[in-house]
C-alpha cells in the first residue's frame, strides 16, 4: 500500500508563499488520486484540494480557490500544494492523502476513500 511522507511545512507571513510536498513510496502512484486536507486545533478536519491522475482535474474548497494550488509530479510520486497569499486561517496540520482511483466523478472525490494518510506538516501563518 501507499505509504506517503509531507514536508515544507512551517512559518510564513500572511500574503508570503509555501509550497508543501507529498512524497508517495510503494503503490503505483499514478493509480491514485491524491489529496490535501487540514486540520487546526479544535476544529473538524477539512478537505482542500485534489488532483486525478494526470493533473487533469482538480477540486479545491471554495476559501482558498485561487490562492492554493495543487499539482503533481508522476515521475517523482509526488504531490504538491502551492500556498499563495496564505491567511492566518489557514494556520493548521496539513495532511498528504491517497485514494486509490484516478479520477472521480462528481465536482469532488469522496472524503471516505481516501484512505493513506501521512503523518501531516505543521503550517503557521503569522499576520
Amino acid at each position: 500500500q501507499v505509504q506517503l511522507a509531507e514536508s515544507g511545512g512551517g512559518l510564513v507571513q500572511a500574503g508570503g508563499s509555501l509550497r508543501l510536498s507529498c512524497v508517495a513510496s510503494e503503490g503505483t502512484f499514478i493509480s491514485y488520486t491524491m489529496g490535501w486536507f487540514r486540520q487546526a486545533p479544535g476544529k473538524e478536519r477539512e478537505f482542500v484540494a485534489a488532483i486525478n491522475w494526470n493533473g487533469g482535474r482538480e477540486y479545491y474548497v471554495d476559501s482558498v480557490k485561487g490562492r492554493f494550488a495543487i499539482s503533481r509530479d508522476n515521475a517523482k510520486n509526488t504531490v504538491y500544494l502551492q500556498m499563495n497569499s496564505p491567511k492566518p486561517e489557514d494556520t493548521a496540520v496539513y495532511y498528504c492523502a491517497a485514494r486509490y482511483g484516478g479520477s472521480w466523478s462528481g465536482d469532488a472525490p469522496a472524503q471516505s476513500g481516501f484512505r493513506y494518510w501521512g503523518r501531516g506538516t505543521q503550517v503557521t501563518v503569522s499576520p
